[in-house]
């Protein structure tokens, strides 16, 4: 049975993916999930997305910010477009959104079932409840305001939803997973994100099996008039002599996302950064030899694409730092810096020529990632390098001659320095 997994602070932030990230961040989006797929699998990638470490990882790789809550909307958002077109052949459907989008769910998934054959109404019913329950059930202060439902052919499904408190500029993320889910009502979560925010009415709770039958029964006995009445006088006891405090529930694993905007050296794992950095060194002139000869890639691009391997094949543990993520691909918001464009569309290319191979049955280019990732985690311990700081600073150096842009603009070379060339991405 699915259970909570974890929470994490969210900060709210307000704003609009550009036309020229969101473009990219569908085809990101599109190949790594067939890359995945080919790999493990539907099922797993609905395991990934229903894990909010992993979740948030993957929107960092596609130059999302790091941090935020904005997350969410874009990589639900980056995936519908992404993967319509890919639907048939993966047998993967993406329904909902933010907004009026998500009230649409039910009716894409009567649709799509009619048309693969599973129970769309029956799913549709599962999205209501899915919703009802994060919206009813577990009372935490966060009113929902997206609801995406991926779903695959066979019937099997993960929600990922996200409410906001507009008065602390927080929000919280819902994941939600079909394996093994035997109860809407009874401990369904995969994971809730969010911030602590004191004490939480959660009926989904299996401790609350006892409460939610009691409350059925009392509401039928007694009638809401009196219920309420009962209500304020406990409220009133209660103040005149205070109980002793509740028992501890048991902790969970807790990611915060912090405030503040820029990427520091305490949101990064640094020696797994190392390693990232050193595998791509490592294994370049051995499994990307062709590759380095094609003209515009170059040790950059594989720096990136060792990011990525990990978000392919990277085990749940790897996670816990996502800022680490965003050294792929920088930040739409410049943070850790400006989205190197250049490097970004090699990124894209290696990987849909890797993924079409493998569909042909050549799959060297994709077994050369899956090394990529496989090196990183035999050097970490050893693996060693420049401080957060200073690859911020040289990525902010060469920015420009890797067609950087965020939302401010494009980014001018810094005075006084030596253009490079755009054949070395």
């Amino acid at each position: 049975m699915p259970h909570r997994s974890g929470s994490a602070d969210l900060p709210l932030h307000g704003g609009r993916v550009p036309a020229w990230l969101g473009e990219r961040m569908s085809r990101l989006g599109a190949v790594i999930s067939e890359a995945i797929v080919h790999h493990y699998g539907r099922d797993e990638l609905l395991r990934r997305l229903a894990h909010p470490f992993w979740f948030q990882s993957f929107g960092c790789v596609m130059g999302m910010d790091w941090h935020s809550s904005g997350i969410t909307t874009s990589v639900i958002g980056a995936l519908k477009r992404g993967l319509s077109s890919l639907e048939r052949e993966l047998g993967l459907h993406v329904c909902g959104g933010r907004g009026a989008h998500s009230r649409k769910t039910p009716h894409e998934l009567v649709a799509i079932g009619e048309r693969v054959g599973f129970d769309g109404a029956a799913l549709a019913t599962a999205s209501r409840l899915v919703a009802k329950v994060d919206s009813a059930a577990v009372q935490d202060g966060f009113d929902l305001y997206l609801h995406g439902f991926i779903v695959a052919d066979d019937g099997h499904w993960v929600v990922v939803q996200q409410g906001m408190n507009g008065d602390r500029r927080q929000a919280r993320r819902y994941h939600w997973l079909s394996e093994g889910l035997a109860s809407f009502v009874e401990t369904p979560h995969s994971a809730i994100e969010g911030a602590q925010q004191g004490e939480i009415i959660n009926l989904t709770d299996r401790r609350a099996a006892a409460s939610r039958r009691e409350q059925i029964a009392v509401l039928a006995s007694l009638g809401p008039d009196r219920v309420a009445a009962e209500f304020s006088a406990l409220e009133t006891r209660s103040d005149a002599h205070p109980s002793a405090a509740p028992e501890t529930q048991p902790l969970l694993p807790h990611l915060v996302m912090p405030g503040h905007h820029e990427v520091r050296a305490s949101d990064v794992h640094l020696s797994r950064l190392h390693a990232n950095l050193a595998a791509a060194a490592d294994r370049a002139p051995a499994d990307f030899s062709e590759l380095l000869l094609t003209p515009g890639v170059g040790a950059r691009t594989v720096r990136a694409l060792a990011l990525v391997a990990e978000v392919v094949h990277g085990a749940p543990c790897r996670f816990s730092d996502p800022a680490r993520f965003s050294f792929a691909h920088g930040g739409k918001d410049r943070h850790p810096f400006p989205v190197p464009l250049e490097v970004y569309d090699r990124t894209i290319d290696v990987l849909k020529s890797a993924v079409r191979n493998a569909r042909l049955g050549r799959s060297e280019e994709l077994s050369a990632l899956e090394r990529l990732d496989d090196q990183a985690r035999l050097v970490e311990r050893r693996a060693s390098g420049p401080a957060v700081e200073t690859i911020i600073a040289d990525e902010l150096a060469q920015s420009h001659s890797w067609g950087g842009r965020s939302v401010l603009g494009w980014e001018e070379a810094p005075p006084s320095s030596g253009e490079r060339s755009r054949n070395s991405a």
